[in-house]
């Protein structure tokens, strides 16, 4: 069974869209001041975790408690995120057709598993690797085989990996034996081998991968 292991954020989520909503919700309900709201977008722009708001909590002698604000973006980011109808159908061609799909994502483990239980995404792979799981990230080639060894197989089967970030899923998939398929959009840094495919989205992507006959 082929190997597929996908990027969450932007890849197989929209974040971009829902973050700047949640950020935007959080500051009004707590009437934070703009250079509050400056200074989430900016922390929060790639990635979140606890320790940001810990940051923004001392930085500001905020009285709200730093878990409260985490805990509140993680259920706004997670209702607010969303997964096209596209993307989730192509998924379940995948599974009908025999592959193995994991997820393997940089990120707190919390948040990020409850983007993929909100928009359906969980239900329709074999595993799931967190960067918070080990406090390891993207490229790191650990987390490649714990996502593989949590669908069940091991990388040396090979397959695919396929995210929007140069350096953590197209250079981290191919340091990790992987083929790859890259998310256009992102600047692609000087020196960086290429990808084996680029498409716009994660369909076209699914359409790569359904289309590939498995050596």
């Amino acid at each position: 069974m082929p190997l597929a292991l996908f990027d969450l954020d932007n890849t197989l989520v929209d974040r971009q869209s829902a973050f700047g909503g949640t950020v935007n919700v959080l500051c009004r309900t707590h009437g934070f001041d703009d250079a509050i709201e400056r200074q989430l977008r900016t922390d929060l722009a790639d990635r979140a975790n606890p320790r940001d708001f810990a940051r923004l909590h001392n930085a500001f002698a905020l009285t709200v408690p730093a878990d409260q604000l985490w805990q509140e973006y993680l259920e706004l980011m997670a209702a607010a995120v969303t997964c096209r109808p596209e993307v989730l159908k192509g998924l379940a061609q995948l599974r009908a057709a025999a592959w193995t799909i994991g997820v393997i994502t940089n990120g707190a483990s919390d948040i990020q598993r409850a983007k993929l239980d909100r928009t359906g995404l969980a239900d329709l792979v074999d595993g799931i690797a967190v960067s918070g799981d080990l406090e390891i990230r993207k490229p790191d080639r650990r987390l490649f085989e714990l996502a593989a060894s949590r669908c069940g197989v091991s990388l040396v089967g090979g397959g695919w990996m396929i995210g929007d970030n140069p350096a953590g899923d197209v250079g981290g998939g191919r340091q990790a034996g992987l083929r790859t398929i890259w998310l256009r959009g992102r600047p692609w840094p000087a020196g960086l081998a290429a990808a084996n495919h680029t498409v716009d989205d994660a369909t076209g992507a699914i359409t790569v991968l359904l289309n590939d006959t498995p050596e």
